[in-house]
This record gives structure tokens, sequence and C-alpha cells, in this order.
């Protein structure tokens, strides 16, 4: 019995000296923007373990001498793994843990219900502040430019208006949601997307490919949802200021209170630009000028059922011109200096109820109105746009069936001062109703499989009734191997007066030469997403996909035809879209990281047997950013940037002296940030290291410049910003 005492205590030496322990490891926890509180640290294969302080530091006591793994993980966060050796008296250790790798963050717009990321069945793609903080921007559209597979496009070389291409598909294909809510649509879709204080965003969710049996028309290529802050969680005051050497200001101000039983967060972002730069030489403006205001405030109402109810207002004012050198606002509307002048005034109100009943009910509601007066030179352009929505869910889990029932409702009015809202010469502006019911099953077939079904049928008064199928299906292979098979269809009903900016910029005419049917499209997509873990920390996150997608009634505006108009109308024939796309994520234990991504890309329309190309789509894409820490300095380094393959472009014909093909070209950015104790954060850098610009080997970009109120007046030519290389410097403070 002494021979087996004996033989206990020297094979379990944690055992053997759990009387006499006293040898500890301290250390400091780190993100990529400075110390991590609250993370949990703990030696892999015991008990032992602690968690980091508000200022990053943990302590572990009584660890027997030998060699450990150090495990550290924090909600959010890819969970790290390093090698110590414990040796009598104290240990030190400093960890770097990276945000934005793990797959178990939670998403909401694959299945329109709360899931962590590794157990949807619908690949979504989570973009968090810290990554767009490594290349700051005044805006949600111009943030978007290192999502691998999302590129910003530039519709007009004056106004500068632009949508969001996902996989290579027209603006109209991407429905842009805030808090899983359809406001910015339709004329929105020119001017809203600028608006979105960066400071509110909690993340941004994508999910490629058709999502019309969740969300309805314009969700046909794929789409973004902005997530805004829950005030419970957010900061007791934020602030980020920034402004560059062109003379642009950026200023995000937020903060949260409490008011009896609700907490409010109140937010404001400032944009002011008021520098006539002409780098080209062509008499215009490079970038408008714009004077932007946009006011937040959501609240988070504690009730005591436990049910969430928030609400969530925003107003948005913008004066924005573009035009020769020399305009100013006395020549708004004249023939004397051409200009582009455009003030947009548009408030919002969304939210979401859950209905105090037993039963899990949730009612989601939004309405937005959207002002827009405008003159493009002598053209006056009158709008206004309302949009309600509101929608019921119901979820309900029934042993392998997850459940999901809804009912939603859509109105939409429209008018303008164009013959697109008048019938027999009288003002008829357009109303639209489209309510629709779905349901969603998702099944758990095995524990390592899970089969979605989902349908959803709406009714448009124009277009009679739509329905729209789709199925997933996820084979959990293992806790670091997950595949993904979906498959579904979408639809869109065009809005002709805000998909081409160009039927009012220059001179070409519009031409509709149909009653335009809505646009279906059928789509098959493969991901797969793969772990890899070392021990000494590092982390590698790959993440592949393939795409095919087929669209019947394609709505291609045509420019070709006669440079003098666009014409519309629905393809004879079909319109094919096609690519693979790898996102990459290498977090080393050092404090290096690399996100790089890339797709390759085909999208085609075949009419009368002859495939193109189509235009303003590029055949392959690439993003990368590469952070790194120098931890003794408290110094952030990050690098980013993009590339893009050639596309086709816009021109008048085979005499117009203009490529007619974009050459490869990259937009690259260096950042330098180093954050203080007091929780202050100093920033700066360069933007586009390359000063790359579409005028670079083109004798002009403004067809007919000379003349801009003449026959020949052109701005379509366009695919990417004016706006050269240039120095910023900002900083943020955060309690």
């Amino acid at each position: 019995m002494l021979f087996a005492f004996v033989n206990y205590m020297i094979y379990n030496p944690l055992h053997s000296q759990e009387l006499n322990q006293t040898n500890t490891l301290k250390g400091v926890i780190y993100d990529d923007n400075g110390i991590l509180p609250f993370a949990n640290i703990y030696i892999e294969g015991t008990s032992l373990g602690s968690s980091s302080d508000e200022n990053g530091v943990f302590s572990i006591e009584n660890i027997p001498v030998g060699n450990y793994k150090v495990v550290a993980s924090f909600t959010g966060y890819t969970p790290i793994k390093k090698k110590v050796s414990i040796v009598a008296g104290k240990n030190k250790i400093n960890l770097v843990m990276s945000q934005g790798s793990s797959l178990d963050e939670v998403v909401i717009t694959g299945t329109l219900k709360a899931v962590s990321r590794s157990e949807s069945p619908v690949p979504v793609e989570i973009y968090s502040p810290t990554f767009f903080k490594k290349n700051p921007t005044p805006n949600l559209f111009e943030s978007l430019q290192n999502v691998n597979g999302v590129r910003p496009q530039l519709n007009c070389s004056i106004c500068n208006t632009g949508d969001i291409h996902i996989n290579g598909l027209e603006g109209p294909y991407t429905l842009v949601m805030i808090d899983g809510m359809p406001i910015v649509s339709g004329l929105s879709t020119v001017y809203g997307l600028s608006g979105i204080p960066n400071s509110l965003i909690d993340r941004i969710e994508v999910v490629k490919g058709p999502a019309s049996s969740l969300y309805g028309s314009e969700a046909v290529g794929g789409l973004i949802n902005v997530i805004t802050k829950n005030p419970n969680d957010a900061p007791e005051v934020s602030t980020d200021v920034f402004a560059t050497s062109w003379g642009e200001t950026n200023i995000d101000f937020g903060f949260k209170t409490k008011l009896g039983n609700a907490t409010a967060l109140f937010g404001a972002n400032y944009f002011y630009y008021d520098q006539a730069i002409d780098n080209n030489n062509d008499g215009f403006t490079d970038l408008t000028l714009q004077d932007r205001i946009s006011i937040f405030n959501k609240w988070n109402f504690n009730r005591k059922s436990g049910k969430n109810f928030t609400l969530a207002g925003r107003f948005y004012y913008e004066d924005r011109w573009g035009g020769e050198n020399e305009w100013n606002s006395d020549f708004r509307g004249s023939d004397q200096i051409y200009g582009e002048s455009i003030y947009t005034a548009r408030y919002e109100i969304l939210g979401n109820y859950e209905l105090p009943v037993e039963e899990p009910l949730t009612l989601s509601f939004s309405y937005t109105d959207h002002d827009q007066d405008s003159y493009y030179g002598t053209v006056s352009y009158q709008a206004k746009q309302r949009i309600g929505f509101t929608q019921l869910t119901w979820d309900k889990k029934i042993k392998s069936h997850d459940l999901l029932f809804g009912a939603a409702y859509r109105y939409q009015y429209y008018d303008d001062n164009t013959p697109a809202t008048t019938s027999n010469g009288q003002n008829d502006p357009e109303e639209t109703n489209t309510p629709g019911i779905f349901l969603q099953d998702e099944i758990t077939l095995a524990p390592k499989h899970k089969l979605l079904l989902g349908a959803r049928l709406d009714y448009h008064n124009r277009h009679g009734t739509i329905f729209t199928p789709r199925l997933a299906y996820k084979w959990s292979i293992n806790d670091k191997n997950i595949f993904r098979f979906n498959a579904g269809t979408g639809f869109r009903v065009v809005n002709l007066f805000t998909e081409d900016h160009a039927a009012l910029t220059g001179s070409r005419e519009v031409i509709i030469e149909e009653d335009l049917n809505p646009e279906e499209s059928y789509n098959v997509n493969l991901n797969y997403i793969k772990k890899i873990f070392f021990d000494n920390g590092t982390f590698i996150g790959l993440d592949a996909s393939a795409w095919y997608t087929y669209f019947t009634n394609a709505i291609i505006p045509d420019y070709e035809t006669n440079a003098e108009e666009i014409r519309y109308g629905n393809l004879d024939g079909h319109a094919v879209s096609t690519g693979v796309s790898l996102n990459t994520d290498i977090n080393f234990s050092n404090g290096l990281k690399f996100t790089i991504g890339m797709s390759g890309l085909n999208v085609s329309n075949t009419e009368n047997g002859v495939t193109t190309r189509q235009i303003l789509t590029e055949s392959f894409t690439g993003t990368w950013g590469v952070t790194y820490k120098i931890q003794s300095l408290n110094l952030t380094i990050d690098y980013t940037g993009n590339v893009y393959g050639p596309m086709r472009l816009v021109t008048q014909g085979p005499d117009d002296p203009r490529k007619d093909k974009s050459p490869w070209w990259s937009i690259q950015n260096i950042q330098f940030s180093h954050k203080t104790k007091n929780n202050i954060e100093i920033y700066g850098g360069i933007k586009n290291l390359l000063d790359w610009t579409p005028s670079r080997g083109n004798p002009f970009l403004i067809a007919g410049a000379d003349d801009p109120f003449g026959p020949d007046f052109d701005t379509t030519y366009i695919y990417a910003s004016n706006q050269g290389i240039r120095g910023f410097l900002g900083v943020r403070y955060f309690l």
C-alpha cells in the first residue's frame, strides 16, 4: 500500500504539490487596440485559472513546476493557446488576442434568429468596428471597400452617387438593412448609405447570394445588415474625430444614459468638406463638396417580463454639390455654370417589440421619409419617398424542428416631377403594396447535420404572386471543419427612377422599351470553413465559397446601342454569375495578423445567342489587411488595400479615345495608432498610397466637358474615386 501511494505521488505532480505550491504566473493580455480586460485565462488540463482585471493584468498562483499550455478566451475573439514553462518563483507572459475570427459569434441575418455563426446553416460574414477602424472612413459606403467580394461602385463622376456590388452584381441587387429593417431602399440607395454614423455600428453582417425567401425584393444578389449597438452594452461616452489633408472633417459622438427603466443611446455624425479640388484639370471638382449631419437615438426598454423592446430613430440632412470649379449656390438651376446640387432630408423610425405572451412572438416595424431637392445643371429633380414596413414572426422549437413563421407588409409611396409619375398629363404618384408570408424549418437531422427548408409568398399589386423557396444544409464535420450547401431563388421589382442616376446627370435620354417584369434568380452556393490551431498560439481560418446564379428577365441598362440614350428592357435571354472566393485569417501570438480575401468572378449576359461580359464587373478582386502591434510602444500598424482586375467601361463608341476597359488598379492605405492608458487613441496615416485615380492613362473622364449643357455631355465614365493620395489624422476616446 505504501508503494502504491509513493507511485501515485510520483506520477501525479499536481497532487503531490498541492500542499506546497508557491509558483505564480503573471501577465497582461492585449487585443489589437490595447489591453483586454475581463478575459478568461487558464492552464489547460488543470483547474487553475483566472481572469484579467480592468488593466488587462492577470495572475495564476500555486502552479507546479513544469511545462503547460496557457489558454485565453473572450467572447467575440479567437481563443489562443501558448506554451509556457513554469519555474520556481514568479513567471511572466504576455498574450495577444484578435477579434473577428471566431466562428462562435452571434449572427441573425441568415435565418432571422440569433444563433452562433458556427450553427447557422446559411454562411454569414461578420465585420466588427475593429475591422473598419483599420482604414477609417466618414461613411458606410466607403468603409466596405476592404470586404472581399463587396465593392462600392461610383456611378457619376460629378455628384459621386454610388451603390454596392456583391460578387460583381449591380447595386440594385443588394439589399441594405439597418437592424434587420429594409429601409435603405429605392430613392435612398443613392445617398442614404453615406449618413450612417460608424461609431454606432456594432457589426455588419453580409450574406452573399439570394435571400428573398426571408427578405423579399432586392435581396437578389445578397444583403448587408447594419447592426447598431445595444444601448445597454454601449460605452458611456465615445468620440471619434479625424481630418484629411484634402480638408475633409468627420466627427462622431455618442453617449448613453439611463432614464427610468430604459437605457438610451444618442449619437451624431457631422461631415464637412468644402475644397473644390481639380487635380485632373478638367474644370470640374474631383470630389463632391458636402455638408452632412446625422443624428441617431436608440432606446432599450427593460421590461419586467424580460421581453425585448427597442425603438430607434435617425434624422439625416445633407447639402452636396459637384460641378465646374467656379460654381456656387447662386448658379443653382441656371445655365451659366454647370453644377449638380442635391439637398437631402430623411428621417427613419424602427423598432422591435416582443409581445407579452407566452409564445415567442416578435413585431418589427420601420418607417422612412426621404425628400430630395436637386438640380443637375438646369434639370430639376424633386422626389419624395415613403416606405412603411412591418413584420410579425413566431419562433417555435418542436423536438428536432426549429420553426419560424412570419407575415410581412411593405408599403411604398414615390412621387417626383418626371414622367415616371405622370399619367395622362396629370401627376400620378406610385404606390405599391406588397404583403407576404414566409415559413422556415431548421431540422436537426443528427448532431452534425442540419437541413433548412424555407419559402416565401409575396403579392405585388402590379406583378401578382411571387414565390421564392430556399434550401440549406450544414454538415459540421468536427469543431474545426464546417461544410454548407445553399440553394434558393430571388426576385427583384425594378425602381427605375433611382437605379441609374445617369438619367439625370449628363444628357442621356431614358428609353423604356416595354412593361418591365420582375427579375428572377436561381442560385446554388457551396461554402467550406476550416479552423487550424497551433500550439504556439497561431490561428489560421479559411472560408472558401463557390456559387452559380442564373437570372431570367434580367433588367440591364443598355448604354451602347445609342450614346445619347439609356435603354431599359427585360433581357431576351439570360444572365449568369459564377465565381469562387477565399477569405483567410492568420493570427500570430506575437501580435501579427493577416486578413486576405480573393474572388474570381464571371458575370455575363446572353441574348440572341451572343454572350457578353457585364459592364463594370471585374474578373478578379482581392483585399488584404496586415496588422502588427509593437507592445513596448503600444503602437499598432495597419496596412490595408484592395486590387481589381479589368472591367468593361461605358464609352461613346469606337471614336471615343478613353479606354473601354479599366486597367488593373489598387487602393492601398497605411495607418499608425497609439492608445494611451486613459482610453485616448491617436491615429494617422496615408490613404491611396499609389495615388491611383481613373484619369491615369486617359485623355479625359467627362465627355463634352467643354459644353456641359450640350448634347455630348456624359458623366458615366467612372469606376473609382477621383480622390488621390492624402494624409489623415484623428483621435478617439471612449469611457
